[in-house]
């Protein structure tokens, strides 16, 4: 008897757990509707030429010392922002205004003997009217005044020169920008030539990216091209294409410029970027960027089979096509559907695991 109530209960519990394996299925059917889903299909897009290049900025210079003398403040550092015309370093003025005070005394003994010889050259010209003088004695009062206003002019040239040379100890923001180098430390000697700091505008900033010379055709017919920053993850359209007029000896490939539009946060010279030039139109295997799911560097995405279930399938993606596709080279096949939220096709699928 209690063998025969031993079975029954075991076949209970197993009709109880094939009743459970039974509705796993249902789950995932009844949730599958739910989910957002796009069909895989092959769509003409644009065929493009992707260049590597780096971000530089169109306004970057390095300042430099136009006088000798010790660096008596620096008033920036690197990532500081200068407004046009702030003093970046100064120089010490010492050597400068000695010059220059020379230069005011040469001034005053050039204007001292310019009234000297203008008011011998007026009596002469009195005398020889009243025939107490020569000719010649008029000559040369002339030809001493003259000489008296020339070296005035010298004297005020190198006054000039001596103000210009005086400025120069205060060292000013050429432009408004940002610093990305300081080459000069308080307390250092100033040489002319020497740099002292470098910056950049950010607001104009470029790319540059060398093409092979077989592509330049298909390129110059384009208004303008697109610009991915990988770091930022972040594409826009540059706002002017320039192709330079001179290839590399070396390599053969000439330098294009994209101009960048203002206001991308982020950017500074140097960064790696992809230029993409549309120089075509071709069929491609596409699907929503959004559907692609992620997992450490591998990339996949949820398919939705006709009967509901769901199955995480690995991809193999190729370019961008524009903002919101992304081309599948492997791991999908057209008019399947994927699931256009992987994280909710993900907690579907977990549901109907359970």
């Amino acid at each position: 008897m209690t063998a025969m109530i031993t079975r029954y209960i075991f076949i209970l519990r197993a009709a109880g757990l094939a009743l459970a394996i039974a509705l796993v299925p249902a789950a995932a059917v009844a949730d599958a509707p739910a989910l957002r889903t796009a069909t895989v299909e092959y769509r003409e897009v644009e065929q493009t030429y992707v260049a590597e290049g780096v971000i530089e900025a169109v306004k970057q210079s390095t300042v430099a010392a136009q006088i000798s003398g010790r660096v008596v403040a620096v008033n920036f550092d690197v990532g500081d922002r200068v407004r046009k015309g702030q003093v970046i370093v100064r120089i010490d003025p010492a050597e400068v205004n000695q010059v220059y005070a020379a230069s005011q005394a040469q001034i005053a003994q050039a204007e001292a003997a310019l009234r000297n010889a203008q008011a011998q050259f007026e009596r002469t010209h009195r005398l020889v009217e009243q025939k107490f003088m020569s000719a010649a004695a008029m000559d040369k009062a002339q030809a001493d005044y003259q000489a008296a206003k020339a070296q005035l002019a010298v004297a005020e040239a190198g006054g000039g020169q001596a103000a210009a040379t005086r400025g120069y100890a205060t060292v000013t923001a050429p432009y408004s920008g940002v610093v990305s180098a300081r080459h000069v430390e308080l307390g250092e000697m100033a040489v002319p030539g020497k740099p002292l700091m470098t910056g950049f505008d950010p607001g104009e900033l470029r790319v540059t990216a060398n093409m092979p010379q077989r592509e330049l055709d298909a390129v110059r017919k384009l208004v303008s091209a697109s610009v991915e920053f990988p770091a930022l993850n972040k594409r826009v359209q540059a706002s002017k294409l320039s192709i330079l007029p001179a290839a590399d000896a070396q390599t053969h490939t000439t330098q294009v410029r994209l101009d960048l539009p203002p206001g991308i946060a982020g950017l500074y010279p140097g960064m790696f970027a992809r230029a993409y030039f549309a120089v075509g139109r071709v069929k491609k295997l596409l699907i929503p960027a959004t559907a692609v799911a992620r997992r450490s560097e591998v990339a996949g995405a949820y398919v939705v089979g006709e009967n509901g279930a769901i199955r995480f399938r690995q991809l193999r993606l190729g370019e961008m096509a524009g903002d919101a596709e992304v081309e599948v080279l492997a791991g999908v096949a057209p008019g399947e559907k994927v699931a256009l939220d992987p994280v909710a096709a993900l907690a579907a699928l977990k549901r109907g695991g359970k």
